[in-house]
């Protein structure tokens, strides 16, 4: 996870530039949605092949992902269909970008075997963000804490940015190593939040089985003489 001086900078800066644009008639689902678009656009480019207009559109996308949060929370508009709607058009962006890398190895890099295994890497590291998100997102309406994992959405567009610079300047192979580093850092925070849920659940059962193991007639009290 980012540092968390690193996190307090970028929200003080982006709650700074909130309250600038809350000034405007913008609301922060008209921004949630910008964010999205543009999105579309940095997975139209990568498919393209235009990995560095792809990278500069990806990360300008970013700032609107911040920005729609710190807008809500400067006009006062936090509202449940807000968080719906940012949390949805987060997959929706993840997903286009993945069909996007997958497009690029498919139809632009050069033909060969390890470009078609990383256009299913991108299959597989499609799969784990879904699952890093669908497991916090079930274990919180379940009223477990779910905050723990290696890799979130943050550090998951910051990789693919890199990926997308490093795969124009170093070459392609090096952009099909970060896919397969996405692959197994997704499904392995999915996995990471799994047992963090399950430690929790097995804590909760622990203290009803003591309770019951302390009822009279139960099987660890003595038998009266």
């Amino acid at each position: 996870m980012f540092t968390t001086r690193f996190q307090a900078f970028i929200r003080r800066n982006a709650q700074r530039l909130a309250g600038v644009i809350g000034r405007l008639p913008i609301t922060p689902n008209q921004v949630t949605v910008t964010g999205m678009v543009i999105t579309f656009i940095a997975a139209v480019l990568t498919g393209f092949g235009n990995l560095l207009a792809a990278a500069i559109v990806l990360a300008f996308a970013g700032t609107f992902d911040i920005l729609d949060g710190a807008l809500a929370r400067a006009t006062k508009r936090m509202y449940p269909y807000g968080a719906f709607l940012d949390s949805t058009t987060d997959r929706f962006s993840e997903a286009a970008i993945y069909v996007g890398l997958a497009a690029f190895f498919l139809y632009q890099a050069p033909p060969a075997w390890w470009t078609r295994l990383t256009a299913v890497g991108c299959l597989v590291a499609l799969a784990g963000s879904m699952l890093v998100s669908y497991v916090r997102a079930r274990a919180q309406s379940l009223g477990f804490t779910c905050e723990t994992g290696i890799f979130a959405r943050p550090e998951r567009v910051v990789v693919t940015i890199l990926g997308l610079l490093l795969g124009l300047i170093v070459g392609p192979e090096v952009l099909a190593l970060v896919v397969a580093l996405l692959a197994v850092v997704t499904t392995f925070t999915a996995i990471q939040r799994v047992n963090e849920v399950w430690q929790q659940a097995r804590a909760q059962r622990r203290p009803r089985g003591e309770e019951k193991a302390g009822q009279p007639g139960s099987a660890g009290e003595r038998s009266a003489p």
